[in-house]
């Protein structure tokens, strides 16, 4: 049975990890937080009606995250400055950061910031794992990013608008302060849980598969679809065996109430692209330029494996 409603697709992946098995290992360098002038202040005790985390202290946030991650992708001499850089992020945003560095020699695109627009949920205080959306302009394309708190503040996805596409109007309280909508609300078409999986499957199998129409038609659903079947009948002509797959992971799951009672989700995934030899073992599989930076040489025998990882953030209705 088919679920009728569409998903309008709001933006695409902030930046793109692709790399061999051994360059994706759980394992990154890390680097002991160093404590922020906000958090070394003395604050006076929060009043009862006050929320977890307040819109001034967002905007610090804002500023204080974007301000450092800047100051990390400038090319020097510092040592660890790969493993600040990283600590400075969550969720997928980790993976991407790392190739954002490894791809260009430690020497990452910086970044120029407008004034955000602050999402803030309203969290009740001792709200252990509190976050909030920002949407500003990211070298003029505007940009929604999403912070979250466990011991510091870290960035935990970014996804640039796609030309032409504006974020539905969020629902605000009289302070301004937003609505969080649970992972597992089933007041909108899509519980937010359940997006990731949902668009990945229709990666994967388009307009064939039993999530056709569920999520509207585009470059980064259906299209892609397309790709896999024809660059996998392409591969079994010359002899290798293709395929890609999409998988929600452990990725951090975002969701903000619009005011027409859906929600805008923030989720990330990951694909997998495994090239395999299907005949001789002297039989080479090119690798593409991307990768090269992770994989020494131009060529590989048996088999080729890329790991992506994408963000996004899709509208959905009630």
């Amino acid at each position: 049975m088919r679920v009728h409603g569409r998903r309008t697709a709001l933006a695409l992946a902030a930046g793109l990890l692709a790399a061999a098995t051994a360059c994706t290992s759980d394992a990154q360098p890390r680097s002991t937080p160093t404590s922020s002038a906000a958090a070394a202040s003395t604050t006076p005790s929060p009043s009862p009606d006050e929320p977890e985390v307040t819109q001034t202290e967002a905007a610090e946030v804002f500023s204080e995250v974007t301000v450092s991650d800047d100051v990390l992708r400038v090319k020097s001499d510092l040592q660890g400055r790969l493993g600040l850089a990283v600590d400075l992020t969550a969720g997928g945003q980790t993976r991407i950061t790392v190739a954002d560095y490894l791809s260009t020699d430690y020497a990452p695109r910086r970044y120029t910031w407008g004034s955000p627009t602050l999402f803030v949920p309203r969290f009740e205080q001792g709200e252990g794992s509190p976050w909030f959306s920002a949407l500003a302009t990211r070298d003029g394309h505007p940009t929604l990013l999403t912070f979250t708190r466990s011991d510091r503040w870290r960035i935990s996805s970014a996804a640039r608008l796609l030309p032409g596409q504006e974020l539905p109007e969020i629902e605000l309280d009289a302070d301004g302060y937003a609505d969080a909508v649970a992972s597992d609300d089933k007041t909108v078409t899509i519980s937010p849980q359940f997006m990731g999986p949902v668009h990945a499957s229709v990666a994967e199998t388009g307009t064939a598969g039993v999530t056709a129409g569920l999520v509207a038609e585009g470059p980064y659903t259906t299209e892609v679809a397309e790709q896999i079947a024809s660059r996998r009948e392409d591969a079994k002509s010359e002899g290798f065996s293709y395929d890609s797959i999409f998988s929600a992971d452990n990725y951090p799951v975002y969701a903000l109430r619009t005011e027409d009672g859906g929600a805008l989700i923030q989720y990330s995934l990951s694909r997998t692209t495994t090239t395999t030899t299907r005949t001789a073992e002297d039989d080479y599989i090119p690798v593409p330029r991307s990768a090269r930076w992770a994989i020494s040489t131009p060529v590989l025998r048996r088999t080729l494996r890329l790991v992506e990882t994408h963000q996004y953030a899709t509208a959905v209705p009630p």
